[in-house]
């Protein structure tokens, strides 16, 4: 097999890829109303289904899901007898964060160091650019050999489930012989790498009460309870002192058998710095890929600027908590939950609210569809073997997929590998690796396609 032809032809389609993903990442699709408009992911569905009825796409369709948020749907159908083939990506994104820390502007891509950088240019956006090169390059060299589904969800980010619910109401819309999740990434650039692994997630927002009212600090400081104190503390008591995560009876010791991960690669990857140590036991990979991580990523408290002398009488935090395979996530709700109501600190009241929840994910990367995907990366990164790493996020449609569909291969790949700093400020995607991995999907589904004919 050879990359040739598909190579060129892709190489032939980036200036076009960079200018579409430019129009796609301007859109501003948070999907939280709270921070930005609900019609900047409306106009940013419209633009994907738009692009996709452009391609061919049969049945283009705004999906209204129950979370309120819509997702994209097309079929283009294939050969007659031909295998299908359902390719994901999402087209909603993290908040930049603090706008000021970007070098560039988030929302507006730029070219920099041979890169692009803007908010979702490799989570996901570049993912569905992707899928759109792949189905390019075929189409140019012999037609496209599957029938095609493309589903772009518009709230996984936010992780409120509006896509799974849709699919499960919906089980006939999304079925496929094999799904390629376009929302991962490679272990590093230039090295072909599939997702073997999700840890899944709950979301927790805790409440913590202790007074009527604020006080004056120093009337009453030292014998009031100081609801923002009480909250710090209980946080305090999610990590063992060496910072692993500590939830009553949630096991926090398995150990990860695969690709390794080196601890100075890690550090450079994750940018800690100097003099700075790592937190937990065990190996990175056993750290990050197969235990639980408890993650405190936002509280509310007065800033410092324009703060005065006054003991809080409630605060409010939201807890992230990753749950590896084998571990579920439901129980891992319940027990952090139960974990926060009984540690509490001088009798305060602690009330907890579930605001987002996945289930961890594992591939059978033995099914025939690897076998394809391997030889595909081969060849679009000559010289490397495919290898399987897992991946600390979480995708909750995976497992939806799985149950829905439990005869489907599902696979995993995408562009967020460890310098696309996702949910960062500065992300970015490199477009060597959106070239390389669009011509890998192109022959995967060739390979694939060839596989189910034989």
């Amino acid at each position: 097999m050879t990359a040739e032809p598909i190579a060129e032809t892709v190489a032939s389609l980036m200036p076009r890829a960079k200018t579409e993903l430019a129009e796609l990442v301007a859109f501003q699709s948070v999907a939280d109303p709270a921070q930005f408009p609900k019609s900047e992911c409306e106009a940013a569905a419209v633009w994907c289904a738009d692009t996709l009825r452009t391609e061919g796409f049969q049945d283009v369709a705004l999906l209204e899901t129950p979370d309120g948020t819509q997702s994209v749907y097309g079929f283009l159908p294939g050969p007659a007898g031909a295998p299908t083939v359902l390719l994901y990506a999402h087209y909603d994104v993290q908040p930049p964060l603090d706008e000021t820390a970007w070098v560039s502007p988030p929302f507006e891509l730029t070219e920099r160091d041979g890169r692009w950088y803007g908010r979702g240019a490799a989570d996901c956006k570049g993912g569905f650019i992707m899928h759109l090169l792949a189905l390019r390059a075929l189409r140019e060299n012999g037609g496209v050999p599957v029938s095609v589904k493309v589903v772009l969800e518009g709230s996984e980010e936010q992780g409120t489930g509006g896509l799974e619910q849709y699919a499960e109401a919906h089980p006939e819309l999304l079925a496929a012989d094999t799904i390629v999740i376009g929302d991962t990434g490679n272990f590093r650039v230039g090295l072909p790498t599939v997702t073997a692994t999700l840890r899944g997630m709950t979301m927790l927002r805790v409440r913590v009460d202790t007074l009527e009212g604020n006080l004056h600090s120093g009337q009453f400081g030292g014998a009031a309870p100081d609801a923002l104190a009480a909250l710090i503390q209980l946080l305090a008591s999610l990590r063992a002192e060496d910072g692993s995560t500590t939830v009553d009876g949630l096991t926090a010791d398995s150990a990860w058998d695969g690709l390794d991960y080196p601890e100075e690669e890690f550090r450079k990857d994750a940018r800690v710095l100097d003099g700075v140590g790592l937190i937990g036991d065990g190996t990175v990979a056993d750290r990050i890929w197969a235990r639980p991580a408890v993650t405190v990523v936002g509280i509310d408290c007065p800033p410092v600027v324009g703060a005065t002398p006054s003991l809080q009488a409630s605060a409010r935090a939201q807890i992230s908590l990753r749950v590896p395979p084998g571990q579920d996530a439901a129980e891992a709700t319940k027990l952090l939950t139960a974990h926060l109501l009984a540690h509490a600190p001088w009798g305060a009241r602690v009330s907890v609210e579930q605001v987002g929840q996945g289930q961890p994910f594992k591939a059978d990367v033995t099914s025939p569809a690897y076998t394809s995907m391997a030889e595909a990366m081969r060849v679009a990164y000559p010289g490397e073997e495919m290898q399987t790493s897992g991946m600390g996020g979480s995708i909750p449609l995976c497992n939806t997929l799985a149950a829905l569909y439990p005869k489907a291969e599902i696979l995993l790949i995408g562009l967020s590998e460890p310098e696309a700093q996702i949910h960062a400020v500065n992300e970015s995607v490199s477009p060597e690796e959106l070239e390389r991995l669009s011509v890998a999907e192109a022959l995967f589904l060739r390979n694939y396609a060839h596989s189910k004919q034989g």
